[in-house]
């Protein structure tokens, strides 16, 4: 099956509005999906989406995901590898950018004074 996602130019983006937290994450983190969308339960589909980080948020455990990721941070700064008090990590500044396949845990996140970033979402066609 493959991947589909609507045909779409280029348009200027509402960047105050659309934004909701994803399930599972802390409040602080929100998406906007750009394109597409994934079927997590079919294990099909592709997205697009900004996430961005509120300054001071922190996840407190790693993700692991069933679909390919890739991750561009777009402005701001990334700690990686945080406990779950936020503390300790690595930390990236833009351009940085990550590939995970899936099955791969990755995290916990935090961000001291925000960022943006841009992921695609995606299953391996049948």
């Amino acid at each position: 099956m493959a991947v589909q996602k609507e045909h779409r130019e280029f348009h200027k983006l509402d960047m105050a509005a659309g934004w909701s937290t994803p399930p599972g994450y802390p409040s602080g983190i929100d998406e906007k999906i750009l394109s597409g969308s994934l079927d997590e339960a079919k294990k099909r589909g592709s997205r697009t989406r900004l996430l961005r980080f509120k300054p001071g948020v922190y996840t407190t455990a790693p993700f692991v995901h069933t679909y390919w990721e890739e991750v561009y941070l777009l402005s701001g700064d990334l700690t990686v590898g945080n406990d779950a008090k936020g503390q300790g990590g690595e930390k990236f500044l833009p351009p940085t950018y990550a590939c995970r396949p899936p099955g791969t845990p990755h995290g916990p996140f935090k961000s001291e004074t925000g960022c943006l970033l841009l992921e695609t979402h995606y299953y391996d066609p049948a």
